[in-house]
């Protein structure tokens, strides 16, 4: 006879590749260092967190650009945010449909040396992380997004008896090394940081906060 053993406290986290990722980041990159290249103008005025040397963090209204590859990112990224909260929920399809999406969005650009300190965002319900490039390659962690396990007394005491338990049920922190093209969904609570990018080439991303007013 087995036992029922079920997932208890578990956190959503969801991975979807653009079907056109290759023609929409080649736009986005362009446009995206355009702004960079610009500099104060886009550059976010009062960050809430230090912005280490390397890193250039855009103003939060990168949604509010009329420009097509924006629009078109926006799109696919708030099309799968609704489904993947129906998925989740018990929302009805007119329900989701109806649901108004207020966001912050903003852009970051890593160089070598990069990095973003852990943290969440505690006025959102929802976030996401699009990668428009992820750089070179190097070691796994390379420019890797570091999701800190949130069940913090799991890992009280470890031996032989739970050290090496698989997802969902490991106490461990959740390593994903985005791939161009790539858009992960999570709870805003979590929290999460960027590890140290060393690379040649630009690591791009484009994040953003949700909640749903009314």
């Amino acid at each position: 006879m087995d036992s029922n053993l079920f997932t208890l406290f578990a956190v959503p986290l969801a991975q979807v590749q653009h079907p056109a990722a290759p023609e929409l980041n080649d736009r986005l990159r362009a446009y995206i260092l355009n702004l960079e290249a610009q500099g104060s103008r886009h550059q976010n005025p009062s960050p809430a967190m230090a912005i280490p040397e390397h890193l250039f963090e855009s103003r939060f209204d990168f949604f509010a650009s009329t420009e097509p590859c924006v629009l078109q990112l926006k799109e696919f990224c708030f099309a799968w945010l609704k489904k993947t909260i129906g998925q989740l929920s018990n929302l009805t399809p007119s329900e989701l449909n109806a649901l108004a999406v207020s966001s912050h969005t903003w852009f970051h650009v890593s160089r070598s040396g990069a990095y973003f300190a852990m943290h969440n965002h505690p006025m959102a319900s929802w976030s996401g992380v699009y990668c428009v490039a992820p750089g070179d390659a190097g070691r796994a962690d390379n420019g890797a997004l570091s999701f800190l396990n949130p069940l913090g007394a799991a890992n009280m005491f470890v031996d032989r008896g739970n050290a090496r338990l698989q997802l969902p049920f490991s106490s461990k922190n959740f390593l994903l090394r985005q791939q161009a093209g790539e858009l992960v969904l999570f709870p805003s609570y979590l929290f999460h940081q960027v590890m140290p990018y060393i690379g040649s080439s630009e690591r791009i991303t484009v994040a953003f906060n949700c909640w749903f007013p009314g």
